[in-house]
């Protein structure tokens, strides 16, 4: 027989798998696994702080380098040269005001604020393509000459 005073006195308490009282943790992992979701969250800024750079140097004399440097959409800077692509004519389009770009054998709709609105110096199409969590999206697009 148990000492049912000592077990939560005269009320009854429902016996669940899922009670946590006397750990560390809550019912959906504890602090361990929020640590763990933190760090996986903080290596993935680093791996996009680290491709959005121009590692290599190979654009670092370029003519151009503070103009792509300060290429901005409304979805914020476009970074550089280096992470952008330059885009064929045949794997972009024009209708009615809206762009679409083939990225991957996949055609993409450009939303509008990622649209860079000044001339383009470089005379030909580029696009700024971020992988993230939810597929891919476009940061930047630059509209080359039609023809």
């Amino acid at each position: 027989m148990s000492n049912w005073i000592n077990s939560g006195g005269h009320v009854p308490r429902l016996n669940t798998e899922n009670d946590n009282r006397g750990t560390s943790g809550n019912r959906h992992g504890g602090w361990r696994t929020t640590l763990l979701r933190l760090g996986v969250v903080a290596l993935w800024a680093i791996a996009q702080v680290g491709h959005t750079r121009d590692l290599d140097g190979r654009y670092a004399h370029s003519p151009l380098k503070e103009w792509f440097d300060s290429l901005r959409s409304g979805k914020g800077p476009c970074c550089s040269d280096a992470d952008g692509s330059a885009v064929s004519d045949v794997d972009w389009e024009s209708s009615n005001g809206r762009y679409r770009v083939r990225i991957e054998g996949e055609w993409f709709d450009v939303p509008e604020d990622a649209v860079i609105t000044e001339p383009n110096r470089v005379g030909r199409t580029m696009v700024w393509p971020i992988r993230g969590y939810a597929g891919l999206t476009i940061r930047c697009f630059m509209p080359g000459p039609m023809t």
